[in-house]
């Protein structure tokens, strides 16, 4: 009995990160802002890069495993202020692993002593079920292993995914609305051989509209080498929601580190150095739910580089921010 409750509650978390969590979690998310808003791009004139890991929830099997690649770019067409980016994010849940490439291009307008950026994102949704690796024990009062809706072959699906923002930011704050899925994708799963000739043999994979809140700023504190940066990252597919505060101190423009909170899941402890124009940042996440009994805590990692472009006018709105070097 006992055997059957573990394999149903770790079948349930499965089921509830894979609903919940459509796009990748990072507590690092103010460095990686296109992930979740196409508008955070060409914010200085710099070519940015970024890439992360996360190792969710260790200790539990199937836990989400997270990693990601973002750049982002400003650049002038006819006198005109644009900017570009690409996120590659690859993702593992259980038997369910997913890889969403999207490209971005946004306009700027420089208004209200800031500036605004609009966005359209466009890109692929690729999802694959391990369908050979599914096991039932024997005995299962609750599935049977003739059920047809208990995939038992791997399948393979992708389906064009769509997404739109806008961004303002200023000299000390910054604020953004966006949503991806736009047309809320339907992903039909088919065999990965091509063995799927009929309906009965496709299964179907929706991934939510979901709508993004983020801001923050930096708040130099006046005869001191520190800065004080605040930030909010709030989210919801309409189904599920959820929400994130962090704030964290720089010294020197050099280290910086801070703490957060996410809405009945996690505390949060970060640290972050930046050597000339490298940035490395760790954090790390302690489960406030009833995982903390199964889980260790997660870790992440999120490393980057940036390039200063001559675009042939000062950058009047650049940051004085970690997000941005």
């Amino acid at each position: 009995m006992l055997k059957r409750l573990v394999i149903s509650a770790i079948a349930a978390l499965a089921a509830m990160a894979a609903a919940a969590q459509n796009d990748a979690q990072f507590s690092q998310y103010y460095e990686i802002p296109n992930l979740y808003n196409p508008a955070a791009i060409g914010l200085t004139d710099n070519i940015r890069l970024r890439g992360a890991g996360r190792l969710q929830w260790l200790g539990i099997d199937g836990a989400p495993r997270t990693f990601l690649f973002a750049g982002d770019m400003p650049f002038k067409l006819f006198n005109r202020r644009f900017g570009t980016g690409l996120v590659l994010q690859q993702e593992t849940i259980g038997l369910y692993s997913s890889l969403n490439l999207n490209a971005q291009i946004a306009y700027k307008l420089r208004k209200f002593g800031g500036e605004f950026t609009g966005a359209l994102q466009i890109g692929m949704y690729d999802q694959r079920f391990k369908g050979s690796e599914v096991y039932l024990p024997d005995g299962d009062d609750y599935h049977q292993s003739g059920d047809e809706a208990i995939p038992t072959t791997d399948l393979h699906g992708t389906a064009l995914d769509l997404g739109a923002g806008i961004f303002f930011n200023r000299k000390t704050w910054y604020a953004g609305i966006s949503m991806t899925h736009l047309t809320a994708p339907a992903i039909k799963m088919g065999g990965e051989n091509g063995g799927a000739g009929n309906d009965e043999n496709i299964y179907e994979f929706h991934a939510p509209r979901t709508l993004y809140f983020t801001a923050g700023g930096n708040i130099p504190l006046k005869n001191t080498l520190f800065e004080v940066m605040p930030s909010l990252l709030a989210k919801t597919d309409f189904s599920f929601w959820s929400a994130e505060a962090t704030i964290r101190a720089r010294y020197n423009r050099f280290l910086s580190f801070g703490v957060g909170y996410r809405w009945n899941d996690a505390i949060i402890a970060t640290v972050a150095a930046e050597i000339k124009n490298f940035y490395i940042g760790y954090s790390f996440d302690y489960a406030t739910s009833a995982l903390h009994s199964a889980s260790s805590g997660s870790h992440e990692i999120v490393v980057g580089y940036a390039l200063k472009l001559d675009l042939g006018e000062k950058n009047r709105n650049r940051h004085r921010s970690i997000r941005i070097m």
